[in-house]
């Protein structure tokens, strides 16, 4: 298996489980653009160009479905919401199939633990 690495925010949620619905967590987007993402970003892989980081959330959103003017230019903001909502499949549950790994914490051997533990 391929493996890659990818920076998401620190603060960014964990990848919930299969299924399960969306939190913002960002891997997916960050690892590889949607249909829709590989439109706008013009790329297969690596971290589509919509994707935003919203503080006052804590979490990544599509900001073409946040913010549909600047990526979809052309159409009317309600029509664009309505289609891209569909093209990312919002509300279907998470489809990643990715294997997690987030970095230890600082002074933490992921081997031994803690620094100075016994």
């Amino acid at each position: 298996m391929r493996q890659s690495v990818i920076y998401l925010h620190p603060q960014a949620p964990p990848l919930p489980a299969a299924g399960r619905p969306c939190n913002g967590c960002g891997v997916c987007c960050t690892y590889a653009p949607c249909p829709l993402g590989m439109l706008l970003s013009r790329r297969r892989r690596g971290a589509c160009r919509a994707l935003r980081w919203v503080v006052s959330e804590g979490r990544y959103r599509c900001g073409a479905l946040d913010a549909p003017g600047p990526h979809l230019r052309g159409l009317p903001g309600a029509w664009a919401r309505r289609l891209v909502r569909r093209w990312i499949a919002a509300g279907e549950g998470c489809d990643a199939s990715l294997a997690v790994q987030r970095p230890a914490p600082s002074g933490v051997d992921p081997e031994e633990g803690p620094r100075g533990a016994p």
